[in-house]
């Protein structure tokens, strides 16, 4: 999410006025892909472009849980200070802080950064982990944001239920109580939990000596609302579910899904409680895609779905990218696939990663594949998901 500003803003001058058209493969490209492992990365000369055709779709909101995002700002420059504090209402939370020890200023200095959970109710409050994912921090952005992301996929959280009395506050994460962050190095931290007593949630940065708690009752100063990187904020919409109201057909030849481009899919908003100023979450980093394409293939072939780094030339910040998926079976078994997998980014065209070759049906009927993606940490969006027809024999 670094520097994201300056890639939105090129993103929606690009994409929204670009004509779309059919694409095809160059020869050896369809046997290239066939001999590539799932999540490697595969070379397909003159074929990525964000000019091919879009698939339409409808994307429905779907029950999910308060969602909040800690990264504005990204960089905390104050050495003690609140980058986020949000109220939260009984129920489900999502929370993903991506914040960075941005202290430089006198010298540079190690910091601790935490997340906090407040009680405001006046009854004990009982938290229970859905989602836990808490990476340790490191300059190494592109691997914490997809491991972080297949780290949260394959959680089944807790059993244990942590319980806070009235005024009193917990860490959210007892991890990043133990780590002491370097100048510079990202805390990435994606968790979903429930509380049954209304709450408030903070990200804090501080002396690695202070205690979390010390810390979170110590500390007044809030870092003022800047409408940079992706944001922060409380949101109401944190997932989607994605159709299209028309089968893809092998025999039409190449199409995208284009997701997270804040065009065809817009930035959902919320609200940052510090400044009562609406909140844009750009990229919509944390939001959970559920998507299911209905596909057939008239013409016997199957359906190989990758992914590019589609943003390689807009600016030192875009040089690489990295995601994580859980896609549905087809050649190879459904699952979790980080992308690249045996590497740590893709960087520019001709680069692809695999992510699946989805096989027809023996008599040409309709069939669903399934995917959940959320648009990836420290990497530029959009990321397309082409489909190509690809012949299996």
């Amino acid at each position: 999410m670094t520097k994201l500003k300056n890639v939105i803003s090129s993103l929606i001058l690009g994409v929204s006025v670009m004509p779309l058209f059919a694409q095809t493969l160059q020869p050896g490209s369809n046997k290239a892909i066939l001999q590539t492992q799932q999540g490697s990365i595969v070379a397909l000369p003159g074929f990525l472009t964000e000019k091919i055709k879009q698939i339409d779709y409808q994307k429905i909101i779907l029950p999910g849980p308060q969602f909040i995002i800690s990264d504005d700002p990204e960089y905390i420059r104050l050495p003690e200070a609140i980058a986020l504090k949000e109220a939260v209402v009984p129920g489900a939370v999502r929370l993903y802080v991506y914040n960075v020890n941005g202290i430089k200023e006198p010298v540079k200095m190690d910091r601790k950064i935490v997340a906090m959970l407040k009680n405001t109710g006046k009854k004990p409050m009982h938290v229970r982990m859905l989602k836990y994912s808490s990476q340790k921090p490191s300059l190494n952005y592109f691997q914490i944001g997809k491991q972080g992301l297949a780290d949260y996929f394959a959680s089944n959280g807790s059993e244990e239920i942590r319980t806070v009395a009235p005024g009193k506050y917990i860490s959210i994460d007892e991890r990043l109580d133990k780590n002491v962050v370097k100048y510079d190095e990202l805390v990435h931290g994606f968790y979903e939990f429930v509380i049954d007593q209304p709450g408030e949630v903070s990200v804090v940065q501080a002396d690695p000596k202070m205690s979390s708690v010390a810390a979170a009752e110590k500390i007044k100063h809030i870092v003022p609302f800047g409408h940079a990187n992706a944001g922060r904020g409380i949101f109401g919409v944190s997932n989607y579910k994605v159709v299209n109201p028309q089968s893809i057909d092998t025999k039409d030849g190449v199409v995208q899904l284009m997701l997270a481009d804040g065009v065809k899919d817009p930035w959902v908003e919320g609200k940052e409680s510090h400044s009562g100023k609406v909140s844009k979450l750009a990229g919509n980093y944390g939001v959970m895609y559920e998507v299911e394409l209905k596909w057939k293939s008239t013409d016997g072939k199957g359906l190989a779905l990758v992914t590019w780094n589609s943003r390689s030339s807009d600016n030192q910040w875009c040089g690489g990218m990295a995601a994580s998926m859980v896609v549905s079976e087809g050649k190879f078994p459904a699952g979790i696939i980080q992308l690249p997998k045996d590497e740590l980014i893709t960087k520019k065209a001709p680069e692809a990663i695999l992510i699946q070759v989805f096989k027809p049906s023996g008599n040409g009927e309709e069939q669903t594949l399934k995917l959940t993606y959320s648009p990836p940490g420290a990497s530029c969006l959009p990321t397309p998901l082409i489909f190509i027809p690809v012949d299996l024999k």
